[in-house]
C-alpha cells in the first residue's frame, strides 16, 4: 500500500481532501489526522471490521480500548447511553478540548473497540481538521495515537509517516500538535469521578469545576482491567531502556552526571531527554546528538509539547541506554511525569539517591 501525506492548512482551504477522507472511512479504510493532543490513527466507529484494521496496523493488543472522536454533541447521544451530570458540566467547561470522557454505551458502539466493556470513551477533539473530517465520514471515528503500539505518540505528520509508511492510504497533516500529550481521560460512570490518564485538563482544573476526583490507582503502577487506553501496556517507549531521574532540580545535574558515568563504564552509549539545563551542564560528558533538550526546567507546556518527538529522536542515535530528567507532578507535570513512568517501565531513580 501506498501512504500519501497530504498537508491540510484549514478545512475550508482543502474541502476536497476532507471530503476524500471522510470516504476512505466511510469505506472502512484507516486515515492519520492531528488533533491538538497527538496525531490520531482513525477508523469508521461503529463498524467492527474496520476498528479491527487499526489494530492490526499499530500492532496493538485487542483489550486495549479505542476513544470515540464526535463533531459535537449530538453525536455524543449517538453512543452513550446516557450523560450523567459531572459529564455534562465536563461538556460545558472543556469541549470541544482535550478531554476524553467515559460513558455507558449503547449497543450500537462494537464491543471490538470497548474491551467488552460496558463503557466507552468519547472525545470532541478542539482541531478543526479533525471535527471536519469527522463531519465528513458521518460517523464516530475510533482512533488511538497514530504509531505502532507501545512507541512514543506521533505529534508530527513526520513521525505518523515514519511508523505508517505502506500500512494506511492517507496521512492529513496538519502541522505540529499544540498539546504534545494524549487527552485527559475521566471515568463519568463512578463517584467521584476518576482521572484514568492525566493530560492537559490538569487534576485541579477538575478539581475546581467537580468539587473533587479520584486518581485510578493504574495511574502508579497498579494491575487493573483497562478502562482506557494506556492503562495496561507499556507505552511511549523508545527503543533503548530509559531510566527516569526524578526529585529536584538542584539536584539534577549531579545526578546525572553520576548515572551517566557508571552506565558509560558498563560499556553503554548513554543518551539524556533532559531540561536545557541539564543539557547545557553534561555538553563535556555527553555528545550533542545524545542530547535531546525537552526545554527550560519547569516550562510543562514546552516540556509537553516537544517529549514524545524528543523521544522519537533518540531512536535515530547510537544511544543504548537512556537518562530522563523528571519534573513535578503537579498541573500539566502530572501527565508528563505519567507519560515518563510508562516509558521507563515505572524504573526511576531520586536524584537525592
Amino acid at each position: 500500500m501506498q501512504t500519501e501525506l497530504i498537508q491540510v492548512s484549514n478545512p475550508a482551504a482543502a474541502q476536497a481532501t476532507i471530503a476524500r477522507a471522510g470516504d476512505i472511512l466511510r469505506r472502512g479504510g484507516l486515515v492519520a489526522f492531528p488533533t491538538e493532543t497527538v496525531y490520531g490513527l482513525g477508523a469508521n466507529g461503529l463498524d467492527a471490521a474496520a476498528c479491527a484494521r487499526i489494530y492490526e496496523a499499530k500492532g496493538r493488543p485487542s483489550d486495549n480500548p479505542l476513544i470515540l472522536h464526535v463533531a459535537d454533541r449530538a453525536m455524543i447521544d449517538t453512543i452513550a447511553a446516557d450523560v450523567p451530570p459531572c459529564a455534562e458540566k465536563l461538556l460545558a467547561a472543556f469541549c470541544p478540548g482535550p478531554i476524553t470522557l467515559i460513558l455507558r454505551r449503547k449497543a450500537i458502539v462494537p464491543d471490538r473497540i470497548t474491551g467488552g466493556l460496558a463503557t466507552v470513551g468519547i472525545r470532541m477533539p478542539e482541531n478543526a481538521i479533525a471535527r471536519a473530517m469527522i463531519r465528513a465520514a458521518g460517523v464516530p471515528i475510533a482512533a488511538p495515537s497514530a504509531n505502532i503500539s507501545g512507541r512514543p505518540s506521533p505529534t508530527t505528520a513526520a513521525s505518523v509517516l515514519r511508523d505508517m509508511q505502506g500500512r494506511i492510504p492517507l496521512i492529513l497533516d496538519g502541522g505540529p500538535c499544540r498539546f504534545g500529550v494524549e487527552s485527559t481521560i475521566i471515568d463519568c460512570t463512578e463517584t467521584p469521578a476518576t482521572i484514568l490518564r492525566p493530560g492537559a485538563i490538569t487534576r485541579e482544573m477538575l478539581e475546581e469545576l467537580l468539587g473533587g476526583v479520584r486518581l485510578d490507582p493504574a495511574l502508579v503502577g497498579a494491575h487493573t482491567v483497562p478502562k482506557a487506553p494506556g492503562m495496561k501496556y507499556r507505552h511511549y517507549a523508545p527503543k533503548a531502556p530509559l531510566t527516569l531521574i526524578e526529585g529536584a532540580g538542584a539536584h539534577m545535574d549531579a545526578a546525572f552526571r553520576r548515572q551517566a558515568r557508571i552506565l558509560q563504564q558498563q560499556g553503554e552509549t548513554v543518551g539524556i531527554l533532559a531540561s536545557h539545563e541539564t543539557c547545557a551542564a553534561l555538553a563535556d560528558l555527553i555528545p550533542e546528538n545524545l542530547r535531546k533538550d525537552y526545554g527550560p526546567r519547569g516550562d510543562l507546556p514546552a516540556i509537553a509539547a516537544r517529549i514524545y518527538e524528543a523521544l522519537i529522536s533518540l531512536d535515530d542515535t547510537p544511544a543504548t541506554a537512556l537518562l530522563a530528567e523528571g519534573t513535578t507532578e503537579r498541573g500539566l507535570g502530572l501527565a508528563i511525569m505519567n507519560r515518563l513512568h510508562k516509558a521507563s517501565g515505572f524504573h526511576s531513580l531520586h536524584s537525592n539517591d
